[in-house]
This record gives structure tokens, C-alpha cells and sequence, in this order.
């Protein structure tokens, strides 16, 4: 199975923006912590981060054409605003899963809302790094 991991901005700044919270690990960290579960799993899998919002959409249309069969997207703080995150996600039909490393449940009045939400099949908020690993083995498990 070949699986696409999306981070959006700041997502790069982990371990050095606010630590509390987001964690002290970096973001090689998260990137060698999801190869390892790929490796487990038997899957492949890659990350791409961009700060950019059209360079990420460039990277959801690829993923229609390249034969991944599930994405992975934390869209940072897009995820309150992208329209444009979101229509590119609700035009594929391969599994997907929104991802946050806070409970944005529990956050500033904005970061409760996510507009990419519903252009995806699951979203997991507040369980850390360890969020990740859930979202692949959501995806994992559809596949079955």
C-alpha cells in the first residue's frame, strides 16, 4: 500500500514552536517514527511539508495520478481556512485522515473549526506525535 503523509505550515517547526504544545521532537523525528511504522506495515510511505497552500493542492493532485491509496494531512492552520485544501481533498476517493497533534477541540475559538474535516473519512486531534501512527493504522485497516 502506498501512502502519502501531507504537512502543512509550521509543521516543520516542530520541536521548536511551542513545545507545550506540540512536543520536543522534531520534525525528522516524526518523519523517521512514520518510515518505521511503513516498515512494520509493509507499506511505502512518503512525507512531504510545504508552507505553502498551492504547493500542497499541487501534491493532492499528484497523489490522483501517482497510485497513492491513502493520505495523511495535517493542514496546520489551514485546516481553519483552505477552501482550496479541502475541494482538492474532496476530489479524491482514496482514504483520508486529518490529522492534529493538539486538541483543537480545546483551543483558541478559531482552531476549533475545520473546514477540511468533512472532505476526509476520519480526523484524530489531541493524541500527539502517537496521532500519526492511528491515522496509518485507520487507513491500514480500510484496505482490509
Amino acid at each position: 500500500m502506498k501512502l502519502l503523509v501531507i504537512n502543512g505550515p509550521n509543521l516543520n517547526f516542530l520541536g521548536i514552536r511551542e513545545q507545550g504544545i506540540y512536543g520536543t521532537q522534531d520534525y525528522q523525528y516524526l518523519v523517521d517514527m512514520l518510515q518505521n511504522k511503513a516498515k512494520e506495515s509493509g507499506c511505502e510511505l512518503e512525507c512531504f511539508q510545504s508552507n505553502h497552500e498551492g504547493a500542497i493542492i499541487d501534491r493532492l493532485q499528484e497523489a490522483y495520478f501517482d497510485g497513492t491509496e491513502g493520505i495523511v494531512i495535517n493542514p496546520g492552520a489551514y485546516t481553519h481556512y483552505s477552501y482550496a485544501i479541502r475541494d482538492a481533498l474532496a476530489s479524491l476517493t482514496m482514504p483520508k485522515v486529518e490529522i492534529h497533534i493538539s486538541d483543537i477541540t480545546k483551543r483558541e475559538p478559531f482552531r476549533q473549526n475545520s473546514v477540511t474535516k468533512d472532505a476526509c473519512d476520519y480526523q484524530i486531534y489531541g493524541q500527539g506525535l502517537a496521532g500519526y501512527l492511528a491515522a496509518v493504522d485507520y487507513i491500514l485497516a480500510q484496505s482490509r
